[in-house]
């Protein structure tokens, strides 16, 4: 059962494949850069997976795709309408377009498993009581949560429960997009492959394009129809690309690249006398490191 939610001001574009545009975006925190010239296109129903190790900056990109961050440089567009030139009112109710379901969950303590499914109908439709008790039925049908856990708190759930509800929450308002953060961490293999097959079945909804941002390869492998891996700024050289790779999970697989090849033989290497070395010198990269050991 769907609701509908009023429609957008915004101007939609005419190359409607295109769902998501990032264009030269970079993002820093102050002096410490994070995200540098990203370029990145995403069609309408594509499930696009972001790997890269911690720190590289995958759930900044993820933030500023749906304007929570607002990058230093650049721009994001959906569907051709630019997010910075977005009013707060029409930012907020594009973001009804979204769905996103946060790494932690993010449900709220103090309300039950229902009432936190519930809260984006009742905060961004006017949908009767009833209606949104059966689209809550619902959901939980479809994500695979008994409806005793509904009257519940948090807290009394698992964590594998907790993170289906706050993917059904995500689903509550028909979203075009999903967003998905760490979907997986903290979950045992069984539970993980319960939350990667939930995400197959959403991709299986009409017109949803899916972001997953991840370190699981398992994940990763099963669920994308692209991959674009991030490599950490600080470990580039001043004009190498920070998108490393951009393909199929096959292509990922076979890749002699040999950044590409450590990630998925999850291989230390030389990491740990680079940390070392790195906490010494923090504003030194790699390249330069190597340089100095070089004379």
């Amino acid at each position: 059962m769907t609701v509908t939610v009023p429609a957008s001001n915004t101007t939609t574009a005419s190359h409607t494949s295109l769902l998501l545009e990032v264009n030269g975006m970079s993002v820093n925190f102050g002096s410490q850069g994070v995200l540098k010239n990203i370029t990145l296109s995403i069609p309408q129903g594509q499930t696009l997976v972001i790997l890269g190790e911690s720190g590289c900056g995958k759930t900044v990109l993820l933030k500023t795709m749906i304007g929570l961050i607002r990058p230093t440089d650049g721009d994001v567009l959906f569907q051709g309408d630019s997010l910075l030139r977005m009013n707060d009112r029409k930012l907020a109710h594009l973001r009804t377009r979204y769905g996103f379901v946060f790494q932690g969950a993010a449900l709220f303590d103090s309300y039950t498993i229902a009432d936190n499914i519930a809260f984006p109908l009742r905060e961004h439709t006017h949908a009767p009581s009833l209606e949104i008790d059966d689209i809550v039925s619902s959901l939980t049908d479809e994500v695979g949560l008994p409806r005793s856990a509904l009257q519940k708190k948090p807290m009394e759930l698992s964590g594998g429960m907790r993170k289906r509800a706050g993917l059904a929450r995500a689903l509550a308002l028909d979203p075009e997009l999903i967003l998905y953060d760490e979907p997986t961490t903290g979950l045992d293999p069984i539970m993980s492959d319960v939350i990667n097959e939930l995400i197959m079945k959403v991709k299986q909804r009409p017109r949803v394009t899916s972001v997953i941002v991840t370190h699981d390869l398992n994940t990763a492998r099963k669920v994308a129809d692209r991959i674009i891996m991030l490599y950490p700024l600080f470990r580039l050289s001043q004009q190498a690309p920070q998108i490393v790779f951009d393909g199929t999970p096959d292509e990922l697989m076979s890749s002699k690249d040999h950044r590409i090849q450590q990630f998925v033989e999850g291989r230390a290497g030389n990491r740990l006398t680079e940390m070392q070395e790195e906490s010494k010198a923090p504003n030194m990269t790699v390249e330069k490191q190597e340089s100095e050991n070089a004379k």
